[in-house]
């Protein structure tokens, strides 16, 4: 009924049956809800003919004190962001709840504000296969349904898991899940684009006592070991590097060459960031990083060797 209420008070008017539809009941509950949405004190009027149906009456005005617009701008960002990949009509109706707060007059201050400011979380060139995974992951986490999994591991190992699903992150231009394993018998952290096949299973479990949050103070946000890299760069890429990179990590030596001091899992990510930069990176230390990178270089140099 409040779904209801927000709806009419940022429409000028709705049908029964568009009604019905959008909150998936019959027609018979939707004019009992109305009624009771008269009574409960909020005018509710119906009109008949073309463009007809139900509205809120003109002089009815709800407290749009609640929030500031600015308020109102952050929240429904926000929101739009992450509705953007996990799509749900709870979602939906929230953003249209806070919507409902801001006056009239400043609904198109609002629209030229969330223009200005977009968060998008999809990728560029993302497929519509890794958001209905998202969107699939998002129901088993709600809905506490146990998930069955064929997940490639950093060896290239494919092993099939069973999975209780507890978070869905997205960190570092990636989706990650975070849940309990039952095959491993502990929390682990599951890259989305490592996951080959997923279905939601029959069987419910009960959501543990431990946290993404727990779990990576206890062993850090990676099960990989960490290398603390030392980088060096041509000032001809500093933008690239500054993309990257926070300002604060960048420092320019006597030679005036930029300097990075990095810490990241150590995992085959970390050699492709290092190799994406081609001839335009040294690694300076650690050394046995420089032994690898070197190892790749030269395979690459034999594969693409002019005979």
């Amino acid at each position: 009924m409040l779904s209801i209420v927000v709806t009419l008070l940022n429409r000028k008017n709705i049908t029964a049956r568009e009604l019905a539809e959008r909150f998936e009941v019959s027609l018979r509950t939707i004019y009992r809800d109305v009624d009771a949405i008269n009574e409960a004190g909020i005018p509710i009027v119906s009109s008949q003919g073309t463009g007809g149906g139900f509205s809120i009456m003109e002089n009815y005005k709800l407290n749009h004190q609640l929030l500031t617009l600015e308020d109102s701008r952050s929240i429904l960002t926000a929101l739009k962001g992450v509705n953007s990949t996990v799509r749900g009509q709870g979602m939906e109706q929230a953003m249209e709840k806070i919507r409902s707060l801001v006056p009239g007059d400043k609904k198109e201050e609002l629209d030229l504000q969330m223009e200005q400011l977009v968060i998008d979380y999809l990728p560029w060139g993302y497929n519509e296969a890794m958001q209905a995974r998202i969107q699939q992951l998002n129901k088993a986490i709600v809905t506490s349904r146990l998930i069955s999994i064929n997940y490639t591991n950093l060896k290239g190992e494919e092993i099939q898991r069973t999975v209780e699903p507890m978070t869905l992150m997205f960190k570092g231009y990636n989706w990650y899940l975070f849940g309990y394993c039952q095959l491993k018998k502990d929390g682990r952290v599951f890259r989305l684009s490592r996951i080959k096949e997923l279905n939601l299973l029959d069987r419910t479990f009960l959501r543990r006592k431990i946290s993404f949050k727990d779990f990576t103070k206890e062993k850090g946000s990676s099960s990989q070991p960490v290398v603390d890299l030392i980088l060096r760069f041509p000032v001809s890429v500093r933008m690239r590097v500054e993309e990257y990179f926070f300002q604060e990590q960048i420092k320019e030596d006597e030679e005036g060459f930029l300097v990075i001091k990095a810490s990241f899992p150590e995992d085959f990510w970390v050699y492709s960031m290092i190799l994406s930069y081609g001839d335009n990176i040294e690694v300076i230390e650690p050394p046995h990083i420089r032994e690898v990178i070197g190892e790749i270089a030269a395979k690459i140099m034999r594969k693409y060797q002019i005979r």
